[in-house]
């Protein structure tokens, strides 16, 4: 009888995740394996697809082209290893901000009454609502020549009486970091607020009744009980970054060009879908190696015992 309880239960078990690997084959699996296929195929002169296995597409990716003018068989040209660079490096940057960002929040929120966490949640979640590029577009307001940011501060400039030339804010990385870190910031927040919020006050009364300072509750206490939301947060946030286009496309033109532009101008611009795979599995592998170093230190957001 209770062997016939347990293959009820992996049976229904089954069934109920029958429908989850149904969709993920059909919208995962299938199409990374055709654009691994496409990957590795050549471009037609109308755009299309010669399905051939060559590795011309990586070989131009790590920067070798055999479009040379000194006449040898290939030259190196680093534009493109250039962009995979400035995306890890954006990626790595605005993590490293949004974390720093969002933990004080986080941890406000958390330690704040009851009754006004939903409030604090509530303001939180607010830019959400909005879509997602018209909230960039609105950062397109402030950075500008004539936006608000470069009219206030000659507002202040003539009330001290000083000299003052608008800033060159938009089109530049550092507009496209303030992008990425305004968009990302709420993904950040959310999750090690739940960590925080989780912790129970027994274990600061504790640390305070052992001679610990607020410094050293932060270190050996909270920090450490609330790595899990920081590591649900990363991931969160660096996985999107190293992949969107919307946010550089705009605030950053044409002169901040990213692995997601890359991809994007690849299929729709210059219509070669090969060259556009390859970029996006180039894109998905470094994805890959950065998330699975990451959470071998820091785990997928395990609760962690604090000795």
């Amino acid at each position: 009888m209770l062997k016939r309880l347990r293959e009820n239960k992996s049976s229904q078990g089954t069934l109920l995740a029958l429908p989850t690997v149904v969709w993920m084959t059909a919208l995962l699996i299938i199409p990374l394996i055709l654009t691994a296929i496409v990957s590795f195929g050549k471009r037609s002169a109308d755009g299309g697809v010669i399905y051939s296995f060559s590795l011309d597409n990586y070989i131009r990716l790590l920067g070798y082209s055999t479009n040379c003018d000194s006449g040898s068989a290939r030259c190196f040209d680093p534009l493109y290893v250039q962009i995979l660079w400035r995306s890890l490096t954006l990626a790595f940057n605005t993590t490293f901000l949004v974390i720093l960002l969002a933990y004080p929040l986080a941890y406000f929120i958390a330690r704040a009454h009851p009754k006004q966490r939903n409030t604090y949640l509530f303001l939180v979640l607010i830019p959400l609502w909005t879509n997602f590029v018209i909230r960039v577009y609105a950062w397109m307001m402030l950075l500008r020549k004539e936006g608000v940011i470069n009219i206030i501060i000659g507002w202040i400039a003539h009330l001290l009486h000083l000299p003052f030339t608008p800033l060159e804010m938009l089109y530049t990385p550092g507009a496209v970091l303030v992008g990425m870190v305004y968009e990302f910031l709420p993904f950040m927040i959310l999750p090690i607020y739940t960590s925080l919020e989780k912790i129970d006050n027994s274990l600061y009364e504790a640390a305070a009744d052992l001679g610990a300072n607020p410094i050293k509750t932060l270190l050996r206490v909270t920090l450490p009980l609330s790595m899990p939301g920081v590591v649900a947060g990363t991931i969160l946030v660096f996985i999107p970054v190293m992949g969107t286009f919307i946010v550089s496309d705009i605030l950053g033109g044409r002169q901040v060009i990213l692995v997601g532009n890359l991809i994007q101008r690849q299929f729709l611009d210059a219509r070669d879908p090969t060259f556009g795979s390859a970029a996006s599995l180039i894109l998905m592998i470094m994805t890959l190696i950065v998330t699975y170093f990451y959470t071998r230190k820091f785990g997928f957001g395990e609760e962690i015992v604090v000795a």
